[in-house]
């Protein structure tokens, strides 16, 4: 199976929520989420989300607590794994951002089964505040594509990803995603690719 490349989304395929929700939520503050949902792009929402928190005392600690509790569905780690023991080349291309991506995965102890995460960045900056970036500068360009928020296009990575790959040999790619924010990677799919909706 070594010629076979997964690519997952995160939030709703290997977990069971959207990560960035299920902090907010926990931590309390939904209402001065969804009162400032209106006024900003997601991503630039919850960079505004962390400092809000860190303002209010929530640290990096209680952050991680709640994502080491985030639902999965009971088979999601098995199939990680025996997928990994296959052989094949796994990989995530998600809008959430690498900190609560890694802080999940190294919890679960299967980060190492990831060769590849794209992401928005997001780390720890020297006040102790978790900072989120957008994977694509949008304040400085589009990536040009209407169908994704303008932070990240998800098919701009798939599109790399597939020309990577197409020069390591006969490979192919089985996309697992599950929603609006999957369809423009799943439209940049090749002929031999799978796209696999949740």
């Amino acid at each position: 199976m070594s010629g076979i490349v997964v690519v997952f989304d995160f939030d709703k395929t290997i977990v069971d929520v959207d990560s960035d929700n299920w902090v907010v939520d926990d931590l309390g503050f939904t209402d001065l989420f969804n009162q400032l949902l209106p006024t900003m792009p997601w991503n630039s929402l919850m960079d505004r989300m962390m400092m809000e928190l860190h303002s209010n005392g929530k640290t990096i600690e209680d952050i991680e607590e709640v994502l080491h509790r985030i639902p999965l569905h009971p088979r999601v780690i098995p199939a990680i794994q025996a997928a990994h023991a296959l052989g094949c080349d796994l990989r995530i291309v998600s809008d959430a951002n690498v900190f609560f991506i890694e802080t999940i995965l190294k919890h679960l102890g299967i980060r190492e089964y990831f060769s590849e995460i794209n992401t928005n960045p997001g780390y720890v900056n020297e006040e102790g505040r978790l900072r989120i970036q957008p994977c694509h500068d949008f304040n400085k360009a589009s990536h040009g594509c209407s169908l994704c928020p303008p932070n990240m296009c998800k098919g701009l990575i798939i599109d790399r990803i597939q020309d990577s790959i197409s020069q390591e040999g006969n490979k192919r790619m089985i996309y697992l995603g599950d929603g609006s924010g999957d369809y423009c990677p799943s439209l940049r799919l090749k002929e031999r690719n799978f796209m696999m909706p949740r």
